[in-house]
């Protein structure tokens, strides 16, 4: 769990290394023990008055694609450094009217034992098409929940962040560059 002081140290750095030009503003970042996730907002193609949906999906999409590619080389010489900093996984997505995009951005396996009860949740939802598998089931189940208890989740955030407080006043607390991460060296985009 990474505090409030932590997450807004990281966003300040992104902030402060981004170029100017990259991002028309820097939209979010969010971070986890194995990744940090880097949201921007790009422009908006120019359409006429009355376009089709169609018309602007397909613009919006292309712009994204634009976006992508041009800035390539700039977002993985900033993920590099940031990965070594930080010791994390760096991934990328823009907001682009209405559209947010994620370009390659990591997966991370989570093991968990689940009784026969949980198991034919799953199961359920494999069965009704809902899933292709156990694991896209409960990847289904987590975002159900996310979306369900927003405020719930971020009052438990809160109180670990306390819980973290008071454990740093403690004497055996750690330096505070020290963080609880890992090594990662691939690069990103």
């Amino acid at each position: 769990m990474i505090t409030t002081e932590q997450r807004e140290k990281l966003r300040g750095w992104f902030a402060g290394r981004l170029p100017d030009d990259l991002f028309e503003e820097l939209a979010e970042v969010t971070v986890d023990r194995e990744e940090i996730t880097v949201i921007g907002r790009i422009p908006a193609p120019h359409l006429a008055e009355g376009v089709s949906a169609a018309e602007r999906e397909a613009a919006v999409e292309g712009r994204i694609q634009e976006f992508r590619e041009r800035t390539r080389e700039t977002r993985i010489g900033v993920a590099r450094e940031a990965e070594h900093r930080f010791r994390r996984k760096v991934s990328w997505g823009v907001e682009c009217g209405a559209e947010r995009a994620l370009f390659t951005h990591i997966a991370a396996p989570v093991m968990t034992r689940l009784r026969q009860p949980e198991r034919q949740v799953l199961d359920t939802l494999i069965a009704g098409g809902v899933a292709r598998s156990r694991s896209d089931a409960l990847a289904w189940c987590v975002r159900l929940v996310q979306r369900h208890a927003d405020d719930w989740l971020a009052e438990l955030r809160e109180s670990l962040e306390n819980v973290q407080r008071v454990r740093a006043q403690g004497p055996d607390a750690e330096p505070e560059d020290s963080q609880d991460t890992q090594d990662t060296s691939a690069d990103s985009d």
